[in-house]
């Protein structure tokens, strides 16, 4: 065999065996997470910001409307074991995540897109969704082996390496994972406006509009597809009777 096939064959090899330790180590962590109680975790990360989030200023009203907003949908979970934190992403991006110590990161491209506090507080009740049912923990098992494959791998100190939003969002939640976190997002509306009139009107707007996809490939690709989940909401909705028609709440800012 040729010297060059040899050392090829050898790199293929080295790589599968390392991606195969990766996996087994996200897995094993993602495990073990589930046994750490949702009370440990949040004073785990009462405090912990990924490092590479850029943040809007803490005067911009987006963001403390969107806490505010946050903190009335949680009273609906009365034994939420989180004291849940916003943070507003400087991204043009689309998206909203759920991250360890029940951190929720909007970033200011979604709120540019939503056009009611309906809208809004779904997005919300789906992140809180995904704390309740404790999703997150599999992102945070991935952040960390990631995290430490790098710093092994450039040779950093172990002690130093930080959970970067990269880390943690490379690979969405599953679509069941993502059905109960609409189901619970959902209900969660319905509790605080008594109806869902606009609740999944943002993704009826994406499904609507192709071309308005451009702006939310971040969310879409992380997220199932938009009009798969607005016939599933109808669906959820009409099951629960829960009314369709209802004062829609504008956006405070």
């Amino acid at each position: 065999m040729h010297p060059l096939v040899e050392a090829g064959t050898l790199i293929a090899g080295l790589t599968a065996i390392f991606v195969a330790i990766v996996l087994l180590l996200i897995f094993l962590i993602e495990i073990a997470l589930y046994f750490v109680s949702a009370e440990t975790e949040a004073k785990l990360f009462a405090d912990w910001l990924p490092e590479d989030l850029v943040t809007v200023a803490p005067s911009d009203d987006r963001l403390y409307e969107t806490q505010m907003l946050v903190n009335r949908l949680a009273r609906h979970w009365s034994d939420a074991p989180y004291e849940f934190r916003v943070e507003v992403g400087a991204s043009d991006s689309v998206n909203a995540m759920a991250l360890p110590g029940g951190l929720i990161v909007v970033t200011q491209g979604l709120l540019d897109e939503v056009e009611s506090e309906n809208e809004l507080a779904f997005v919300l009740g789906h992140e809180l969704g995904h704390f309740r049912n404790r999703d997150h923990l599999r992102a945070l098992g991935r952040g960390i082996v990631l995290s430490l494959f790098f710093a092994a791998v450039t040779g950093n100190d172990v002690s130093g390496i930080g959970i970067n939003v990269a880390d943690i969002t490379l690979r969405g939640f599953s679509r069941a994972q993502e059905s109960d976190a609409d189901a619970f997002g959902l209900a969660i509306s319905y509790a605080e406006y008594g109806h869902v009139n606009k609740a999944w009107r943002l993704f009826e707007r994406w499904s609507e509009d192709e071309e308005r996809g451009y702006g939310v490939v971040s969310y879409l690709a992380t997220h199932p597809d938009a009009g798969d989940r607005v016939v599933e909401l109808e669906q959820l909705a009409a099951v629960q009777r829960w009314p369709l028609d209802g004062q829609v709440s504008p956006l405070k800012w």
